[in-house]
């Protein structure tokens, strides 16, 4: 049955919108080339939205053209007002942008945990609303945030968690009673993967699962094409997954004695220190981010210095910038992992399966430091990833978050070469192009979306 003409119209209206937010401005005759549709149709949709205020001429298309044809139509990217949230245990970032996702202000704020419930949801709510007052925006049109813990697939809000501070559920209820805006939640790894399938590792995967390794490790899951929550929510909690290589299992109120023993931050910069690895921290990453980072700088000095190479040796890099907060609270935190570790952080079955796949022998006796540091990381990570693969055979694996990052190629190689051995699926493990950032800008697409969906739902005429 065709379409009457009035659906018709609103068919042909969001089409043309979709295209000038993927395509940017655009004349009504690339409009026409690009929807297929005629010219008086054409004609007749740009001058509804533009009525609309959705669209108006923003320039023309060449110097040497004038006139109606040439006239460059976008989309008006103040209509609304958006703003993301990155969520942290540690405090909070804000990015307030336009529809279009242009970044218009940003600001951060630390919150200690002994803030203080009330005072920690009122330094957050402040900072959103700063942030909007710095960006021009009298109103917010739509407000997405990253979180850590479990979202009820049911609802849509953040599930009470233990572990996790009370302000971040309280911050939710917060910012829809002051503010005139839609709030959207999400958990922060979801919001990673989503970025990643967008705009980094993973843009040319419609399957894939991203393993977050920050100050904590979790995963998401994306099959083809379509994020996976699970029943409950806890789809990639992966925090909790018993592996090998610790000396407990974990409960259902402590992931301590899972894999979020081997790979927290905690654990990472513990592996860290009993290779010798040493580095300043610097800016907002994670202690352990910054140890890896300096391990894959430290690996063109092993090779130099290979035949010399003595056990315990020390791989340091030093920075101009020190954060002796951050250092104090990952040492205090890596005490209280190594308790929980056994000394090789991975049992023997797996040292045999992490050979290099090339040679088809044991690791050199003579690696230095940092190359042994890698390798021991990516021993403990493929037990994660492993069991990731042999449920869900993905085909890709994207180490994410900041530690992902820092560990580029070199940790990605070494933990692809571990998982060829040890599964018969194949599967490609990528490094994460944005990081620790992936949740802000998951966050906004997400706010982005949601925002468009509702002005470009135009009424039928």
């Amino acid at each position: 049955m065709p379409a009457s003409p009035s659906t018709a119209r609103a068919i042909n209206d969001r089409l043309a919108l979709r295209l000038l937010q993927q395509e940017g401005p655009l004349t009504a005759g690339q409009l026409k080339q690009l929807t297929g549709l005629s010219r008086p149709t054409v004609a007749d949709l740009v001058e509804r939205l533009t009525a609309t205020g959705l669209i108006a001429v923003v320039g023309e298309s060449g110097v040497q053209r004038r006139g109606p044809n040439a006239r460059l139509y976008g989309i008006v990217a103040d209509r609304a007002h958006l703003a993301a949230l990155d969520v942290r245990t540690e405090g909070v970032t804000v990015v307030v942008a336009d529809l279009l996702g242009t970044e218009l202000a940003r600001a951060s704020v630390p919150i200690t945990d002994d803030a203080g419930t009330g005072p920690a949801v009122e330094q957050a709510v402040t900072l959103v609303e700063r942030a909007a007052k710095e960006a021009g925006a009298d109103r917010l049109h739509t407000v997405g945030i990253g979180a850590p813990g479990l979202i009820d697939p049911a609802t849509g809000e953040l599930r009470d968690s233990i572990g996790l501070p009370e302000w971040h559920r309280r911050l939710v209820a917060a910012l829809g009673e002051r503010l005139p805006a839609r709030i959207l939640v999400e958990n922060e790894t979801n919001l990673a993967a989503v970025a990643e399938q967008r705009d980094g590792a993973a843009r040319d995967r419609d399957t894939f699962v991203l393993l977050w390794l920050g100050l904590g490790t979790g995963a998401a899951v994306v099959l083809d094409g379509r994020l996976r929550r699970g029943a409950s929510g806890g789809t990639g909690e992966i925090g909790f997954l018993p592996v090998p290589g610790t000396t407990t299992i974990p409960s259902a109120t402590d992931c301590e004695g899972g894999f979020h023993s081997l790979g927290g931050a905690a654990a990472v910069a513990a592996l860290a220190a009993e290779h010798g690895i040493e580095a300043e921290t610097t800016g907002h990453e994670p202690h352990a981010a910054t140890l890896v980072r300096a391990a894959v700088a430290g690996l063109a000095a092993d090779s130099a210095s290979a035949p010399a190479d003595r056990p315990g040796g020390s791989a340091s890099v030093t920075s101009p910038s020190t954060s002796a907060t951050g250092r104090a609270a990952d040492a205090d935190a890596a005490d209280r992992s190594v308790s929980a570790v056994s000394p090789s952080a991975a049992p023997a079955s797996l040292a045999e399966a992490a050979t290099h796949v090339e040679t088809g022998g044991p690791r050199p006796p003579a690696a230095g430091p940092a190359t042994r540091f890698l390798d021991a990381l990516a021993d403990r990570l493929t037990l994660g990833a492993a069991s990731v693969v042999a449920v869900l055979d993905p085909g890709c694996v994207v180490l994410g978050g900041e530690v992902g990052q820092a560990g580029g190629e070199a940790l990605a190689a070494r933990v692809e070469a571990r998982l060829t051995a040890m599964s018969p699926l194949p599967t490609e493990v990528r490094p994460s192009r944005l990081g620790g950032a992936a949740v802000l800008r998951g966050a906004l697409l997400m706010a982005r979306e949601s925002a468009q969906d509702e002005l470009f739902a135009l009424p039928a005429r």
